[in-house]
């Protein structure tokens, strides 16, 4: 096994060179035919972009452009079904479009909804589906939402999502994860489906993805590691990058913001306004089979802490070229420059905006390039290949005592199939491996070596009931430790009683198997000492899920899911009685169960909405007897929209209940004074946008205040979250 992993190694960029020649080569020319084509608009007569265009049936799909345009080319004659699918609209479906001795042309009309049940995702099965046939629970977060929050950091996105909890940058969705310092991820990141994680630590770094680039966020809540191997053991996040504009397209966007004052005089460390700035500007365009987009982000943040300041520069390009209209080829390249100062914990309550003396004048800068390429080959209407390569370069290093730096390559390749024996019957298969090189003086000279081996197969009834089940085998070697393999099994099953009731449920096991930086890290940084743990092993779970959909005439959506998840060896951070070090360790047992409930209800029309959601977790460590760190028991997220001619108010609002356990031996250790201090979390934001009548470009205006009560509250012990702030955005389209 050991040789195998040196081989691929030594040749993977060889294979994969090989193999994208020879598919190109390999690729089919499709006789010339009759083309199925149109424009989609809203109501009021304005076309949509971005609607997802699928020819039931077959594998074929495409997306509408700026103008709302779309087109199936080279179409032989035949009659055919057409399904039309957006985010905030009403799903419609166009039976017997007849192509005989003519192209066809449509002009499609969809109406908005609050309705969730038909927007299209990817990312649960790997495949274009509906949300109301997934056998698990699935949210999506739109880029109209991203755009009115002002939002430029995908992780700050994630915390207005039912079922996910934020501490600091790390994400954990129903429980499965507390905060291991960047160390390690129980949720996966894809962008464009390929997978974003560090080689070194396996940590997600949310602010490399330039969220003006992106079409929308598919978030999967519970284990996928039958589809996506041993990072997904807690969920997937898929970033959908937006789609090549078939024109000339200009984005101009920018922002001003401003931190109000702290709530106490004495937390005041400052002698002036504290300020946030950004620029994006993107341009996209086609010319024939080639199109490209790219964009450059800016962002400066004087930071309502010090030392908590930070300059980024954020680059993204993709482009494809389409061989003929069955096959392309995409690039994408994103990178990340970040240089800022460092604020761990606070020198105490009376001083919270301000790091303890030692940690005065730390900086860190970190460089991060990522790039991709996807080779996707319609063999015919029924086979599809998808090869996709990446390649992640990751730098930092910090200006503190420690010193600490590393740079970390990590290189990856994955091949699937996909066949559809006909509108009812779907088989996914892959092969996908994995290869990453470190180079540290915190972790040491290390390597790690992964591969895995896959298969999916969906089932639907006429009903109506889907079945789908599938497993996958991984495979992992960190360094010199003995390497362990693992199989992953998982069956869903989701029944529509009715047109408006749905029942489902899904059961599974999963794995992940340990990073670098949990078996191997050795440093001291503020105050705090970790040490290597090689005798860490892998983590296993056993997941279920059951829930019900109920949507009544397109006016109130409600939701209710129940899961239970079984961890085994979980790791966790924690300290060594015997030396008082931090290590890294296999929690022996831990349950984590619950239910989350969700209501929307829609107004005049889809011009005024409403939605709120309620989490309940339980947590616990079975051995010790108490709750997991980190994991609040109750949590609401609500939200109200309302439209009112080219004016969009909303509200949105976030509750936390206090959680139960925290870091208490570093409080202990007097590594962070008055680290007990928490509370729940009450968050309040407003905004309002409005449409500049300008006819021709789009271009609107944005004002948003978040945290309106100036609430002090934590995520992590000893570092208080944003206070009050306002921000002005501008954006244009030409």
């Amino acid at each position: 096994m050991e040789f195998l992993f040196k081989m691929f190694k030594l040749k993977i960029s060889v294979y994969v060179i090989t193999l994208l020649f020879s598919l190109v080569t390999f690729s089919l020319s499709f006789a010339q035919g009759y083309s199925i084509s149109g424009i989609v608009k809203d109501t009021l007569g304005v076309p949509i972009q971005n609607v997802n265009v699928v020819k039931k049936g077959t594998l074929l799909g495409t997306t509408t452009n700026q103008s709302g345009f779309f087109e199936f080319k080279n179409t032989k004659p035949g009659i055919y079904t057409l399904e039309f699918s957006l985010i905030g609209f009403q799903k419609l479906v166009y039976d017997s479009i007849k192509v005989q001795n003519n192209s066809v042309f449509l002009n499609v009309v969809l109406r908005e909804t609050l309705i969730k049940a038909e927007q299209i995702i990817i990312t649960a099965g790997r495949h274009e589906e509906k949300i109301s046939e997934l056998t698990m629970s699935a949210e999506v977060i739109s880029s109209d939402f991203l755009s009115k929050k002002n939002l430029f950091n995908v992780e700050n996105a994630l915390r207005y999502v039912p079922g996910v909890n934020m501490t600091e940058d790390q994400i954990s969705i129903r429980g499965s994860s507390g905060y291991s310092r960047g160390a390690g991820s129980r949720v996966l990141l894809l962008i464009d489906g390929i997978p974003f994680y560090t080689g070194d630590t396996g940590e997600t770094i949310w602010e490399i993805i330039p969220t003006s680039q992106l079409e929308r966020i598919e978030i999967i809540k519970g284990a996928a590691s039958s589809l996506y191997g041993s990072t997904a053991i807690g969920g997937v996040v898929n970033v959908i990058t937006k789609r090549i504009s078939d024109h000339s397209l200009t984005s101009v966007s920018s922002f001003l913001g401003m931190y109000d004052k702290p709530h106490f005089d004495e937390w005041d460390w400052s002698d002036r306004m504290r300020f946030f700035n950004g620029l994006t500007v993107s341009h996209s365009n086609r010319f024939n089979d080639f199109g490209f987009s790219a964009s450059l982000t800016r962002l400066e943040d004087d930071s309502y802490k010090q030392s908590g300041f930070s300059k980024k520069y954020i680059t993204f390009l993709k482009a494809d070229y389409d061989f003929s209209t069955t096959s392309s080829l995409s690039l994408f390249f994103n990178s990340l420059n970040k240089r800022g100062g460092s604020f761990l914990y606070w020198k105490d309550s009376k001083n919270a905006l301000v790091p303890p003396d030692a940690d005065q004048g730390q900086r860190t800068a970190t460089n991060r390039y990522m790039s991709g390429l996807i080779y996707k080959n319609l063999l015919d209407q029924k086979f599809l290949l998808n090869v996709k390569t990446s390649y992640y370069l990751n730098k930092w290093n910090d200006e503190s005592e420690a010193g600490n730096r590393a740079t970390s390559n990590l290189i990856r390749s994955e091949v699937q199939m996909d066949y559809s024996f006909n509108d009812k019957s779907l088989l996914i298969s892959g092969v996908e491996a994995m290869h990453a090189d470190v180079r540290s003086n915190i972790f040491g000279d290390r390597n790690a070596n992964g591969f895995g081996i896959y298969s999916h197969f969906e089932q639907k009834f006429s009903f109506p009931l889907i079945v789908n089940a599938g497993f996958r085998y991984d495979y992992n070697k960190l360094s010199s430790i003995k390497g362990s393999g693992a199989i992953s099994p998982k069956v869903g099953l989701n029944y529509k009683l009715n047109p408006q009731l749905t029942f489902r449920t899904s059961f599974g096991l999963g794995f992940r198997a340990p990073t670098l930086a949990e078996a191997f890290t050795s440093t001291s940084t503020s105050g705090i000492t970790v040490k290597p743990n090689p005798l860490i092993s892998p983590e296993k779970n056993l997941s279920f899920e059951i829930g019900a959909d109920w949507n009544f005439k397109e006016i109130i959506g409600a939701e209710i899911n129940f899961f239970s998840n079984e961890f085994y060896d979980l790791i966790e951070a924690g300290i060594d009685p015997a030396d008082g070090l931090v290590i890294f360790k296999n929690v022996t047992r831990a349950r984590i169960q619950g239910f989350e409930l969700s209501y929307n209800f829609s107004l005049l029309k889809s011009d005024l909405l409403f939605s709120a959601n309620y989490t309940y977790l339980y947590s616990r460590d079975i051995d010790l007897k108490r709750a997991l760190k980190y994991r609040p028991k109750h949590s609401i997220y609500s939200s109200i929209d309302w439209k009112l001619l080219n004016v969009d108010f909303g509200i949105d609002a976030r509750y936390w209940s206090r959680v139960e356990e925290i870091d208490e031996e570093l409080i202990d250790l007097g590594l962070v004074k008055d680290g007990k201090k928490r509370t729940e979390v009450i968050v309040f934001d407003l905004r309002v946008g409005y449409q500049l009548p300008f006819a021709d470009f789009n271009s609107k205006i944005l004002l948003n205040a978040d945290n309106i009560f100036n609430y002090n509250y934590v995520e992590l012990i000893g570092n208080l979250k944003p206070i009050r702030n306002f921000s002005l955005s501008i954006e244009f389209q030409f």
